[in-house]
């Protein structure tokens, strides 16, 4: 890793853990006096978390197109603070990018090329330089989700459509995959910390 504060991304569908594990790496960092910040798309700022309330309010419905513009209008209320910490703060996100293109584009079919020009508009030379992917299988989602107190609208779609995305992100995994490390969540959640902790080290040296 040619960086030495590097931006992480922790990626996956609902219910794989992703949340956990970043959670858990923030922990490990603050241990380590490491200086970092964490952010969760939607959200991260005051005006990402108003729109993250309003994308993922079960009462909401938007087309397709209108949800990609919500979720890139999140992303440019975060810029800010992301670009003021680059290369200056270990930088850990919940959802990024890749999480645009596996839901939007392979979920619900909306132009790849659309969401890249609007990404790259956004982002300039921003660039994540490590993602960890977290799987989880049919059955265990159904598990996880069932045992959440409140279920947000992106919590209640149909299995097909979590099982598109999740092959979206394992596609996009495949392109980058010096870049990606996965994380399959239907294993002891132990075994993945140590997986996650030991790579972490080779990041953050």
């Amino acid at each position: 890793m040619s960086r030495q504060k590097p931006v992480i991304v922790f990626e996956g569908i609902e219910g794989s853990g992703k949340s956990f594990h970043i959670n858990n790496v923030s922990k490990i960092l603050k241990k380590k006096k490491i200086d970092h910040i964490k952010i969760r798309e939607p959200g991260g700022s005051l005006n990402s978390e108003k729109i993250r309330k309003l994308i993922l309010n079960e009462k909401s419905k938007f087309n397709k197109i209108t949800d990609l513009l919500l979720y890139l209008s999140a992303r440019s209320e975060n810029i800010d603070i992301l670009k003021k910490f680059y290369n200056k703060k270990v930088i850990l996100i919940d959802r990024f990018v890749d999480s645009t293109i596996a839901y939007q584009h392979y979920g619900f079919g909306v132009d790849l090329n659309i969401i890249n020009i609007l990404n790259n508009f956004l982002l300039k030379k921003f660039k994540v330089d490590f993602t960890f992917l977290n799987i989880v299988n049919e059955k265990n989602l159904k598990i996880r989700l069932g045992k959440r107190k409140k279920l947000n609208r992106y919590d209640k779609f149909d299995k097909s459509f979590y099982s598109k995305v999740q092959k979206g992100f394992l596609k996009i995994a495949k392109k980058r995959n010096k870049n990606y490390l996965i994380i399959d969540s239907n294993l002891k959640i132990e075994k993945n910390k140590e997986k996650i902790i030991k790579k972490l080290n080779e990041l953050i040296k």
